[in-house]
């Protein structure tokens, strides 16, 4: 047992109890692998454009309020967040295209027996995968964030009124004293 990993495939750290080590084994990539990625490419490329075309409709919407409009202020400070979320959506579609090509290369390169290629390949697969997840989750913060600022709009309208609907939404009486 004590001579089976050669010193490059030995990984050791140090924790609470003392130096542990872990073998590092060389993975054997089949061509199945990168094409597991598919699918969740294709979803997530399938959410990136539903979130544009929910954006594009939403400025083009903007855009007609604005030349409508008198108070023009509110509006435009709403185009300019959707501007931002329109470059991220665009970063993710990039990044999430450059993901499946990356596979693609990886399943060319596994083909024809270039290994290593195919292994270095796939890692930058899954790195343009995780940068697309990463810029989704930021834009998802943003459009959190404008739908929170539009529903504080909403909610000092609530406070002050009533509706026939009132009585199946209770308003916490506790809270309306404060």
């Amino acid at each position: 047992m004590k001579g089976r990993f050669s010193k490059e495939q030995i990984f050791s750290f140090s924790g609470i109890r003392g130096i542990f080590r872990l073998p590092i084994l060389p993975m054997e990539l089949e061509l199945s692998t990168p094409a597991l990625l598919f699918s969740a490419i294709t979803l997530l490329m399938l959410a990136f454009t539903n979130r544009f075309l929910a954006i594009a409709s939403l400025i083009r919407g903007l855009h007609k309020s604005y030349l409508e409009a008198k108070d023009k202020d509110s509006i435009v400070k709403q185009i300019h967040n959707l501007r931002l979320r329109l470059r991220l959506i665009k970063n993710m579609q990039l990044f999430g295209v450059a993901s499946f090509l990356l596979c693609v290369i990886c399943m060319y390169l596994v083909f024809r027996g270039y290994t290593e290629a195919a292994n270095w390949v796939f890692v930058g697969s899954m790195g343009s995968l995780l940068i697309a997840l990463a810029i989704s989750m930021f834009e998802i913060q943003i459009s959190t964030k404008a739908l929170t600022l539009e529903l504080g709009d909403m909610e000092q309208i609530y406070k002050k009124g009533s509706s026939s609907l009132d009585f199946i939404f209770k308003k916490d009486s506790k809270k309306d004293e404060e």
